[in-house]
């Protein structure tokens, strides 16, 4: 027979075995199930300790923590796209074209979380058997979604908006004969024509031009700008801003020397002119200022609540269902601004909560991508920044909400569930039980506002069927339907009551598990990372565990790779896979033996003897072993375990 090589848990000599209904997710929570009878830890039994989060963040597609998280100027788990460079002045009558360039806008996925405990191989002897009561007690770490913002490069800059004045120059003449040092020397004229034709000079030497941007430093030309954003003309303010979006594009040591010389609250005061290009213009600035860590809190602290009042509520809106009428330029604006606060929200724990707590914030995200799948423009990039501020929110969303919204969402403790559970009359535990949890049930939509508001929005379930109709109307931004299945990996994941009944939601009142099991032929491993975290924290929470096999073992096996060599699905996906398949084994024949009859068990066994000793890999094979370990509970497989034992090649 097969040998079972099973690893204990080192951190405890005791464990807490896992309800059947709770058992994998994809949160970075780190969590643990609990019932209320604790057992003895088996050899083979690992706890489950970690849901996964999904959060997407400005850096380029790596993987820290078991969340992920979106940001808009760095590529990462929301990765790719196009980036536009806009050439043309921006100033005396020029409006630009735009030039297709590459982009990369993206996030990195954060997955922390716990190492899986439990591994090994088939094993062989009947002492090693697995019973029904500890199957239940193993399953994988979960991981949560943090994936959803996006960056465009590493904490690289967008180009959107750079300005080239090669188009332009002959508005200017003039221009072709003056230096930095001069050009300098006209921005502090009073003369507005001199002033035009310095921040011309000067947007155009900076553009790709690394040598003059810090010659513009040198010359001390940024507190000239930044005194000029507000200038009463409004041909010089505009070539202002536009040569400063130039000036500290890729360059740190100028964007430190803009925030030093006020230029923030200048920039928020000049976003007060109801003027196109100018707006244009702060925009990206404030995109291309987000695109860095270090300078996220202070521009969340300076920024937040005038974007929302000025540019996201108005061009959004203000969350009605009617069809958004956006100018060309309106586009632009509420991309960049989008494109910022997709960056902010990926920083850390204190923003995001500023973030869910500006008035008008959320409410407006969640009208613009409503009323942009209702007129079919889901494909859109706003909606795209939109749907990735939103993922960022709901990473490790009932951990940081309000302690109020905690208790209601909450519902009775697990103490108060135990001592209910008491017999009444002629009515054993169990049947109270089971009528508790129909009541509790019913009672799910009473619990939230019937219009959702605020922050509200993140955890409502109509927020639900908004993501399923992103999923199911997106059929060519790989980005957007990331986000998406990232937002519900983050909302579903975790240990929490309304995880539970938010998968409950997706199951049974959307039924998205057919549009889930579609959306995964997709060749994006990113995407594929999201959705399958998703999956597996329905796994987890799914009711009839039976039913939920039969309609996706197929599916997942497919997905599996032949081996452990194999570079496609990452192991990231792998991971989540065997998590899946996991929660179903530990309560269902029916999807053990579906394993095993879609070859399923061929594939387990290579990616658990992979010998590639990378972390991914070791994490791969850990999962792969403790969906073998679970499997090999039930007896009438034990057959099929000898031949792919007997098989060879296979140890």
């Amino acid at each position: 027979m097969l040998m079972m090589n099973c690893y204990i848990h080192t951190k405890t000599n005791s464990f807490v075995p896992v309800p059947v209904h709770r058992l994998a997710t994809t949160l970075p929570d780190s969590v643990s199930d609990s019932c209320s009878q604790p057992s003895p830890v088996a050899a083979w039994v690992a706890e489950d300790v970690s849901d996964g989060c999904s959060l997407v963040s400005d850096r380029d597609a790596t993987f820290s923590r078991q969340q992920s998280v979106y940001s808009t100027v760095s590529g990462g788990a929301y990765s790719s796209g196009t980036q536009m460079r806009q050439a043309g002045g921006g100033g005396i009558g020029g409006q630009g074209s735009m030039v297709p360039m590459r982009r990369s806008l993206s996030g990195t996925l954060a997955q922390s979380g716990g190492e899986m405990m439990v591994g090994g191989m088939l094993s062989g002897s009947q002492g090693n058997l697995m019973t029904m009561q500890q199957q239940r007690q193993a399953s994988l770490p979960r991981t949560m979604s943090v994936k959803s913002i996006h960056s465009v490069g590493k904490g690289m800059d967008i180009y959107d908006g750079q300005m080239d004045m090669t188009g332009s120059m002959g508005n200017l003449s003039g221009i072709n004969n003056l230096d930095m040092g001069t050009a300098v020397r006209y921005l502090k004229e009073d003369n507005a024509d001199m002033q035009v034709l310095g921040a011309a000079y000067i947007q155009h030497e900076c553009y790709n031009n690394s040598d003059s941007k810090n010659q513009v430093r040198q010359y001390k030309a940024i507190p000239e700008l930044v005194r000029l954003f507000n200038s009463e003309n409004q041909v010089v303010a505009r070539y202002a801003t536009g040569s400063m979006r130039n000036v500290i594009y890729e360059n740190m040591d100028n964007k430190m020397s803009l925030i030093e010389e006020g230029g923030i609250p200048q920039l928020i005061n000049a976003l007060k002119e109801n003027d196109d290009e100018l707006r244009k213009n702060i925009t990206g600035i404030l995109w291309n200022l987000s695109s860095k860590d270090n300078l996220k809190e202070k521009l969340a602290k300076e920024t937040l609540a005038e974007l929302t009042e000025m540019i996201l509520i108005p061009l959004s809106g203000s969350g009605d269902s009617e069809v958004i009428q956006q100018s060309p330029s309106e586009v632009d604006i509420f991309y960049n601004a989008t494109g910022c606060l997709r960056n902010l929200s990926s920083v850390n724990e204190k923003t995001r909560r500023q973030m869910r707590e500006t008035n008008g914030l959320v409410d407006a995200l969640v009208g613009y991508i409503q009323a942009s799948v209702q007129d079919g423009k889901v494909e859109e990039k706003g909606v795209e920044n939109s749907l990735c501020v939103l993922r960022n929110l709901s990473y490790q969303l009932y951990s940081e909400i309000p302690p109020s919204a905690q208790l209601r969402l909450e519902g009775p403790t697990r103490g108060q569930e135990t001592s209910r559970s008491e017999a009444i009359g002629c009515f054993t535990p169990q049947s109270k039980k089971v009528k508790d949890r129909k009541n509790q049930d019913m009672a799910t939509f009473t619990e939230v506002a019937r219009v959702p508001k605020g922050l509200e929005w993140l955890w409502h379930p109509q927020v639900v069927g908004l993501y399923n109709s992103v999923l199911q109307g997106c059929e060519n931004n790989s980005t957007t339907r990331e986000a998406a299945a990232g937002a519900l990996q983050n909302i579903t994941a975790g240990d929490k009551r309304w995880a539970e009944v938010l998968s409950h939601v997706a199951l049974e009142q959307e039924r998205m598990l057919p549009v889930m099991l579609d959306k995964l032929r997709t060749n994006n491993d990113l995407e594929l990372r999201s959705l399958t975290g998703f999956l597996r924290n329905l796994s987890r929470h799914a009711k009839d565990k039976n039913a939920m096999a039969t309609k996706v073992v197929n599916n997942l096996v497919t997905e599996l790779p032949a081996d452990g060599q194999q570079k496609e699905p990452s192991s990231d996906v792998v991971v989540n896979i065997c998590g899946t398949l996991n929660n179903l084994v530990t309560s269902s024949s029916i999807a053990a033996r579906d394993i095993a009859f879609f070859d399923g068990l061929q594939k387990l066994v290579a990616i658990k003897n992979s010998h590639d000793s990378s972390p991914g890999k070791l994490k791969a094979s850990k999962a792969a072993a403790t969906v073998l370990c679970n499997m090999f509970q039930y007896k009438k497989l034990h057959k099929d375990y000898k031949q792919v034992r007997n098989t060879p090649g296979e140890r």
